[in-house]
């Protein structure tokens, strides 16, 4: 019988959840955006999707991630996506789910009827051949209807970012940095961050670049940005260990950032894959069994990267770190392409904090 109750004792021990300050004790100032991007959420939900705790009980998955450690919640918007999800109704809907539950709210413009990272910056169909001025009045009243019809809800958004990704610029052509001329692209992020404050003046705007890895590359970017006259709140960073270098290069960027510009920095978007398994027909992007330092692609592993990114991020005295997508299992029906959201597939699923069940990695935490 002892034997048994000490066999008993030591997965409960496994089992039971740190508490969310347990990892945090003489790491630095407490991170207070802890942030799960969900924005393919809604999608899964209606296709049937469920969502279990570490225990392996069903529960809401705002619920699960608050447990894990969540405070905020992002949610990417397109002007008018092909599949009819991630649009300014669906965003709403699912700020209304997001607040209720009491989590923070970043909204996410990639102003574009699709995705817009570093290598794409679509501008929407209803503002092709729209000149610079035009352009400057479409992302003021576009940016300002989705912020005050999210503040009419009783939902205002505690953070915006006015575009994504937008190392070299938005809305290409006419938002594209060319020669280094940082005019224009200075020029739009003015109107979304007018249209924000004039919504509301407490809701911070960020200006995010995937430069985490990039000294050089974020001073040229956040440089020509401050010299042509742009207003930001807080710098985002996205940071992918795959693709961005070292923790220590995190570090150094953070802190440099941060002196430079004299704004607080978030790490935006991260994530780190738990398995080398595919679910779907779609190969996943992240194939490695140990895609940085050595660190396996299991559901430990992910953990302890995630962990190391928090780490990392809070010692250099960044506000806190979003991981980019957590609930977008490999659901069929909901895949990437939004003009072919039912048979596109899905290549990040090996990266979600959640598993092909639907329970969340019993190992990972935001940690404060």
């Amino acid at each position: 019988m002892r034997s048994v109750l000490a066999i008993v004792a030591v997965l409960a021990a496994i089992l039971t959840p740190a508490p969310a300050s347990a990892h945090t004790s003489g790491k630095g100032p407490e991170l207070t955006m802890r942030g799960a991007d969900v924005s393919t959420l809604p999608r899964s939900l209606e296709l049937g999707a469920k969502f279990y705790d570490f225990r392996g009980r069903r529960d809401n998955v705002y619920d699960i991630l608050k447990q894990a450690g969540v405070n905020y919640a992002r949610l990417r918007i397109w002007n008018d996506p092909t599949s009819g999800y991630s649009n300014k109704e669906q965003v709403l809907k699912q700020a209304r789910a997001i607040k209720a539950k009491g989590l923070k709210l970043l909204i996410d413009f990639h102003y574009s009827d699709t995705w817009a990272d570093p290598g794409k910056q679509f501008i929407p169909g209803a503002w092709e051949g729209h000149d610079l001025p035009q352009l400057q009045k479409d992302v003021y009243d576009y940016t300002y209807d989705v912020c005050t019809s999210l503040k009419r809800q009783g939902t205002t958004p505690d953070s915006v970012q006015v575009g994504n990704e937008i190392n070299v610029g938005m809305l290409w052509p006419v938002g594209y940095v060319a020669n280094s001329d940082f005019a224009p692209v200075a020029s739009l992020l003015n109107a979304g961050y007018d249209a924000t404050k004039a919504c509301n003046r407490k809701t911070q705007v960020l200006v995010h670049t995937a430069n985490a890895g990039n000294i050089g590359a974020a001073h040229w970017f956040y440089d020509g940005i401050t010299a042509a006259g742009a207003k930001w709140d807080i710098t985002a960073l996205s940071y992918y260990c795959m693709w961005h270098g070292s923790l220590d290069n995190l570090a150094t960027v953070i802190t440099d950032v941060k002196t430079r510009y004299s704004k607080p920095v978030v790490i935006a978007e991260t994530a780190y894959p738990y398995t080398t398994e595919n679910y779907d027909h779609l190969e996943n992007i992240i194939l490695s069994p140990a895609p940085c330092d050595d660190i396996p692609a299991t559901q430990k592993g992910q953990a302890q990267e995630f962990s190391a990114v928090q780490d990392t991020a809070r010692a250099a005295g960044a506000l806190g770190v979003f991981y980019w997508e957590p609930t977008w299992t490999a659901i069929d029906g909901n895949g990437w392409d939004t003009e072919d959201i039912e048979n596109s597939g899905n290549a990040w699923e090996n990266m979600a904090t959640f598993d092909d069940n639907g329970r969340i990695n019993p190992y990972i935490r935001w940690e404060k």
